[in-house]
């Protein structure tokens, strides 16, 4: 194969010829680019040659799953990748357009190997990517992404006979029964279905209404401009627009899907928005009852309360942080044998005996209902007003290039860490320690805490605090950190803030 470029002119003889791909779309466990500013369609089919390369490298047998979101040039660019994988020698099982969830679930109900699910996830139109791994239920780390990176950028993709292609029709209903199963509500449920008109609006309000529960929908129309407001439950902005909706019609709660539908977010009754971790805390409280002493990962952006908790120590739960990450959660929770992992953006993975260790917002929103068939007398606002108080902020993310942002997270941990060697105060509180397994998170004297690292996918950093002491000391934390980030000129505005 020849070595693809860095960058071509659109609308040139070049553009349509040559594979362009920027290197900085290969992240740390999956593969972003804005399309077609920094991949082109031939470059789409590099990267599938290149992955079909890396499969035999590694001795996988050559048929893998591939899918596709609901963007409106997705199957253009999966009909480029699997092209290149096809004269990889690799056999294409086509599912058709799909969420990650059902790919990943189409590698254990079609048994192939690999995966590759074309989606930008939640990022807005204009950008696109790769969803793909090899080992169920794993997707790519850093190692496998940048062993990727090499042979396609590298022109070291080989074209091997024998690929093929098969459509395969019947996986969304074969997904959806195996979601449901034979579960069905004995409580009245009235829950706001949320899909900020991204492909969960395919399978939620369906899957929500095989179970039992009475849907209320929001914005679960198919429209791939987004008119509305890309599909992220992490961002205030969808949700306080299903808070209103819960507010507006009395529902129990919300449950709102991103563009891929991997992550699900959660507004309670009192139209509260419940942040992942949070969430995560609530169902790891009903879950370690059934199983005591089970093991949560929970990311580093996450609250402290899975290590604090008294109802979780109570039953024996332990806890294990981790970094951020789909690929990172999912393979540490195999590696210790973990019963879940949390992820503070809404990425849950629910192992054996109740999902099969991949992230899935569908697989997290009926056993939200479950949880609330077995305690028929709660809400969900009594469930997170049973949580220990804390008060944290929204997930933060000031521009940074992703060029150099490494390289200023790198200054930045450097510079968080002498603060605490020099006796310096964050919130005029004495910092007890900075764990650096994925930036920098500045643990406090009482247990509070602010992190910075840097996006996998996005040109950003990222930044969290919280406090169990009180708002003002959570917005002192952010304060004294964001003054050692502003030394950073290269760091930009913030999407969203307190």
């Amino acid at each position: 194969m020849t070595k693809p470029i860095t960058q071509v002119t659109p609308n040139t003889w070049e553009f349509l010829k040559t594979a362009m791909i920027a290197p900085t779309g290969f992240r740390e466990y999956d593969a972003r680019w804005k399309y077609p500013d920094d991949i082109n369609l031939p470059g789409v089919t590099a990267l599938g040659l290149g992955l079909g390369t890396q499969m035999h490298r590694h001795g996988i047998a050559p048929e893998i799953a591939v899918g596709n979101d609901y963007r409106d040039y997705s199957l253009s660019i999966k009909n480029a990748l699997m092209l290149g994988l096809m004269q990889a020698g690799i056999k294409v099982r086509d599912i058709g357009p799909a969420l990650s969830p059902m790919a990943y679930f189409a590698q254990f109900h079609l048994d192939v190997p690999a995966v590759a699910m074309v989606t930008a996830s939640h990022n807005p139109n204009g950008w696109t990517g790769v969803k793909m791994g090899f080992e169920r239920p794993l997707t790519h780390g850093p190692d496998e992404m940048a062993e990727l990176r090499d042979i396609v950028l590298g022109g070291e993709g080989v074209a091997t006979p024998g690929g093929g292609y098969d459509f395969v029709d019947g996986v969304r209903a074969a997904y959806l029964d195996d979601l449901a199963g034979d579960f069905r509500m004995t409580r009245k449920l009235r829950v706001v279905c949320a899909t900020g008109n991204g492909t969960a609006g395919a399978f939620a309000p369906d899957l929500l209404e095989r179970i039992g529960v009475e849907v209320i929908p929001l914005h679960t129309d198919l429209d791939y401009t987004f008119p509305n407001y890309n599909p992220n439950p992490e961002a205030m902005e969808m949700l306080h627009d299903m808070a209103a909706r819960v507010r507006d019609t009395g529902a129990d709660f919300a449950l709102g899907f991103d563009g891929d539908g991997d992550r699900c977010g959660v507004v309670d009754d009192a139209g509260a928005e419940i942040f992942a971790d949070k969430m995560g805390v609530i169902m790891a409280r009903d879950l370690v009852k059934l199983y005591p002493g089970a093991t949560f990962v929970a990311d580093v952006k996450s609250t402290g309360l899975f290590a604090s908790d008294p109802e979780l120590l109570k039953h024996g739960a332990k806890a294990d942080y981790w970094k951020t990450g789909h690929s990172h959660m999912k393979r540490r929770v195999r590696e210790i044998g973990a019963l879940a992992g949390f992820e503070k953006s809404g990425h849950y993975f629910l192992a054996e005996p109740i999902g099969r260790g991949y992230d899935c917002g569908l697989r997290v929103a009926v056993e939200i209902c479950k949880m609330m068939d077995r305690n028929p007398d709660m809400s969900m606002s009594d469930m997170r007003r049973a949580l220990p108080m804390t008060y944290a902020t929204p997930t933060m993310s000031p521009y940074c290039p992703d060029g150099r942002k490494y390289q200023v997270l790198d200054r930045l941990v450097q510079k968080l860490v002498a603060k605490r060697e020099v006796g310096e105060t964050i919130a005029g509180r004495r910092i007890d320690k900075v764990v650096t397994v994925n930036g920098a998170r500045v643990i406090l004297d009482n247990g509070s805490w602010g992190l910075v690292r840097a996006s996998s996918n996005t040109p950003n950093l990222v930044v969290v605090c919280e406090s169990g002491e009180s708002d003002a000391e959570m917005r002192a934390i952010f304060a004294d950190i964001d003054a050692v980030i502003r030394t950073e000129p290269d760091v930009g505005a913030y999407d969203q803030t307190i």
